[in-house]
């Protein structure tokens, strides 16, 4: 059996933190599976914190400080790592970004915006401007760096099972000029295709349909309860109480019975990328 790996406590703020909770765990002479007990999350998570690859929650952090007695240690530093892991994210958006990488499922509803994770570098740097026209160019080429870093979870040999329903309108919404319109949604339909994804378009003639109101994320793990995540302008939540979570799936559900099929929603955008090419994209 190879040595156990001891994390560098010098790294960053996580692995200070992951190196703390195993010092204190094995002082108070606790398994890993000991120390999960009674929360919602499970042992391979808590190795995860242990190593500095993951932040420590919230509400783990609570159950911790309870199980070793630290004295609401964890609770009053989680934020520390959660703020070194937030780099070129917008503060509210941290723990999601740190989420991704380890999701099972990823289900996303977009009627503004191509989500982040199928984004082009082009397409995530017009959007960046056009929220911070004062922002240094170093600024903006931070965010659209760490955005583009994000979609790497698609390259691991297993990564999420990722589900994307868009609204028809992204692809009419001339962000871009139509060279680079085209661009990004061949990137589109290429990552779906490539990663087995799938896409749903909800065509324009959907005038009502059950998520009417904003963007959601959702994201199951293996190893930790359900999320789901909203966002507005400047701010965004990220919701784990189990019944409204439950509320946001049946919305999603019944959202992709008012869209079109896959094979449909492929069809019709690679046909909104072709008109880019040849100019002759509905204004």
């Amino acid at each position: 059996m190879p040595p156990r790996k001891t994390p560098d406590a010098s790294a960053n703020v996580p692995s200070f933190y992951g190196a703390e909770l195993r010092y204190q765990r094995e002082l108070a002479g606790l398994t890993l599976e000991q120390l999960a007990a009674g929360s919602f999350r499970g042992v391979p998570f808590l190795s995860q914190i242990e190593r500095g690859e993951r932040r420590m929650p919230l509400d783990l952090a609570r159950h911790v400080d309870a199980k070793l007695g630290t004295d609401g240690f964890f609770e009053r530093r989680c934020e520390d790592a959660r703020r070194a892991k937030q780099s070129g994210h917008a503060e509210y958006f941290a723990d999601v970004a740190e989420m991704e990488p380890y999701a099972e499922t990823i289900e996303e509803w977009a009627p503004m915006l191509i989500p982040g994770l199928l984004q082009t570098a082009a397409y995530a740097r017009a959007l960046v401007r056009a929220a911070m026209p004062r922002a240094l160019d170093s600024e903006v080429e931070e965010k659209v760096s760490a955005r583009m870093q994000r979609a790497r979870l698609f390259e691991v040999e297993r990564p999420p099972a990722y589900w994307a329903i868009l609204d028809e309108t992204l692809f009419r919404r001339r962000v871009l000029p139509a060279d680079l319109m085209a661009e990004l949604l061949d990137h589109i339909a290429n990552t779906v295709r490539a990663t087995r994804s799938i896409l749903q378009i909800v065509p324009e003639t959907a005038v009502a349909h059950p998520f009417m109101m904003g963007m959601a994320k959702m994201m199951t793990f293996a190893d930790a309860p359900p999320v789901v995540y909203t966002e507005s302008l400047h701010s965004g939540q990220l919701i784990d109480y189990p019944a409204l979570v439950q509320e946001y799936r049946r919305s999603y559900d019944l959202l992709r019975a008012a869209a079109l099929s896959p094979e449909a929603s492929l069809a019709r955008l690679d046909a909104a990328a072709e008109d880019f090419r040849n100019g002759k994209q509905r204004l």
